[in-house]
């Protein structure tokens, strides 16, 4: 299981349309084979940056199942024109201690 990780800068003022949309777009991830979990934050020092956070059962679920995917075309349409400058998204996987 891996874990995406992206910070969303929402261009100012566009928070509650972002919201909107957003609340369209996370039934279309959570949809997809391999997602386990998807959930948006919204940072309390900065309003118009949300973190991502989808836990996925591999990266290729999300590079290759997801991405690739008509459902990414609707979720690209939903939330890309959103983003000042565009997200960085990393993976992340769970450390045994």
């Amino acid at each position: 299981m891996i874990v995406e990780h992206a910070v969303l800068p929402v261009r100012p003022g566009l928070e509650a349309e972002f919201e909107a949309a957003l609340a369209q777009a996370l039934p279309i991830i959570r949809r997809q084979s391999g997602c386990r979990s998807a959930e948006v934050l919204r940072c309390l020092e900065q309003r118009s940056a949300y973190l991502l956070l989808a836990e996925w059962d591999s990266v290729a679920a999300h590079e290759e199942g997801f991405r690739l995917s008509a459902d990414y075309q609707e979720w690209r349409a939903l939330l890309h024109h959103f983003y000042d400058p565009f997200p960085a998204v990393r993976h992340f996987e769970r450390l045994d201690a």
